[in-house]
């Protein structure tokens, strides 16, 4: 199986035929499983004090993915609670002015991304329309 690898630039490239890509066997001299002990193997550099950083600035990302995560499933239980609650007291499934204001406030702050990351945080909180 081919997997695609996302570059620093952002774009998506594929290996190419003959270079291994991710999770691919680790080259001579260093360990399969992500053990080798080159830097340039798990950070893209060879410099150490670049490859330390880049390691401590990933720790931080990691801490931050997983705090983005949590938020993101007490919002949507959260926000399913609102809608068990409005139905159950006769209301509408849905405020659409409370979700354009959602969807503005991403916009503003974020830009166009903005706005796809609020249209999936209120999926997850309403479910597909």
């Amino acid at each position: 199986m081919m997997s695609d690898v996302v570059e620093s630039s952002g774009s998506v490239t594929r290996p190419e035929a003959g270079r291994p890509g991710p999770g691919a066997a680790a080259p001579p001299g260093g360990a399969p499983g992500g053990d080798d002990p080159r830097p340039e193997a798990r950070t893209g550099t060879p410099e150490p004090a670049a490859a330390a950083r880049i390691v401590e600035i990933r720790e931080r990302i990691d801490e931050i993915d997983r705090a983005l995560v949590e938020l993101w499933q007490e919002r949507a239980r959260l926000s399913q609670e609102v809608g068990v609650t409005r139905m159950a007291s006769g209301g509408t499934r849905l405020v659409l002015s409370r979700e354009r204001e959602i969807l503005e406030r991403f916009r503003s702050a974020l830009g166009a991304d903005g706005t796809q990351l609020a249209l999936l945080l209120l999926r997850a909180g309403r479910g597909p329309l």
